[in-house]
């Protein structure tokens, strides 16, 4: 009986699936590439890209609601952890975020859907941050 209902939306689905999930990663390490405000998080990368965008498109597909392509490859993301050997403070997260809200402007066409995600990013862009003055850290 429940197959008769109508299965949600997902922010995946919203946003076009994988194709559009790619364009966005491919977008936003272009901003990281060509804005100078972007060059202290683009020197955190290593020169090719190429398996840095692969892990991100995985993960934001599943993030959206999309496959589980990232976990099933690598577990949890513990996306700290995984950050941790770098600085990210505020300067790191700014720099990121002009990334990717450069990135969803150009991507994604649905205005509600850009600024939920924008929203999201901003909040995990925030939690990533590893400096003493994280707000999630104190207590």
């Amino acid at each position: 009986m429940t197959d008769l209902l109508p299965k949600p939306l997902t922010n995946y689905s919203r946003i076009g699936g994988q194709a559009e999930v790619d364009r966005l990663i491919e977008a936003f390490y272009q901003r990281m590439d060509l804005l100078p405000d972007a060059s202290g998080i683009r020197a955190m990368h290593q020169v090719d890209l190429a398996s840095t965008k692969a892990v991100l498109k995985r993960y934001l597909g599943e993030w959206l609601g999309g496959p589980p392509l990232y976990s099933v490859e690598r577990g949890h993301p513990r996306l700290r952890m995984r950050h941790i050997h770098l600085r990210i403070g505020p300067d790191e997260r700014d720099a990121w975020m002009l990334c990717m809200s450069g990135a969803l402007d150009e991507v994604v066409a649905d205005a509600a859907l850009r600024r939920m995600l924008h929203d999201a990013f901003l909040k995990l862009a925030d939690w990533v941050r590893n400096d003493p003055e994280n707000p999630h850290d104190r207590r």
